[in-house]
């Protein structure tokens, strides 16, 4: 397959803290990547020196052959915390077209954007919700139109960190089943703590502390069976 994420040597501090060291990593077309590891560890850290959100005090990362921060509309993002003023007058819908918005003329969205808009909140299953105001969503509900705004653009990577947090299993699966059908044009990085999840659903792990190394994930059970992995995976 086809190699589009190329990290290498690549080492980040916070001031003086160093959290990430000497990073190799390749991410191939397609790929279906789990990132799991410690807090602190770096998980978040690495998905926003790949999206261009940070850029590494050393080493480089190419993404299709270019500085993240050069094509982030290749992007979709779902991050694991989200602060909106819930009072802003914003509907589910126009908040989904958010997701849109570099493609939008002055802000304006055409019809055929709109009907994308709303058929992928009604597979989510927010239909009730479109003309409602997002601020009056629950958790659950958040984290299923910002995935929503993430994918409506069909980003060649989507990122996702904790995505199916505060989300009931039913939920949980319409997501997944709408993951799986993206993962066929899109590459697909998750962060979860959730092990049973990560070890179902994904095609690789990548286990982040400080560094990263890469597994299948049969090998992450062989690993926590023999007892190698200790510390809560809890970002």
């Amino acid at each position: 397959m086809k190699k589009i994420i190329e990290i290498q040597k690549v080492s980040f501090c916070y001031k003086t803290k160093p959290v990430l060291k000497d990073v190799n990593l390749s991410i191939e077309e397609n790929d279906f990547l789990g990132i799991i590891g410690p807090n602190g560890g770096g998980k978040t850290t690495l998905l926003k020196l790949i999206m261009g959100i940070y850029a590494p005090h050393s080493g480089k990362i190419k993404v299709f052959g270019k500085y993240p921060k050069d094509i982030r509309e290749q992007f979709g993002y779902v991050p694991q915390a989200y602060n909106i003023d819930k009072s802003f007058p914003i509907t589910t819908l126009e908040f989904v077209l958010l997701g849109l918005l570099y493609k939008s003329h002055f802000g304006f969205f055409k019809k055929n954007q709109k009907d994308k808009a709303v058929h992928i909140l009604e597979k989510l299953g927010l239909n009730q919700y479109i003309e409602k105001p997002f601020g009056k969503l629950s958790g659950g509900e958040t984290q299923k139109a910002l995935i929503a705004r993430a994918i409506i653009s069909d980003p060649k990577i989507l990122i996702l960190d904790e995505p199916t947090a505060n989300i009931d299993p039913e939920a949980e699966k319409i997501i997944f089943d709408i993951l799986e059908e993206i993962n066929k044009s899109t590459t697909i990085l998750m962060v979860s703590h959730d092990l049973q999840t990560i070890i179902n659903k994904v095609k690789k792990v990548i286990t982040v502390n400080s560094s990263v190394n890469t597994l299948l994930p049969q090998e992450v059970c062989e690993h926590f069976a023999l007892g190698l992995y200790h510390t809560p995976i809890k970002n």
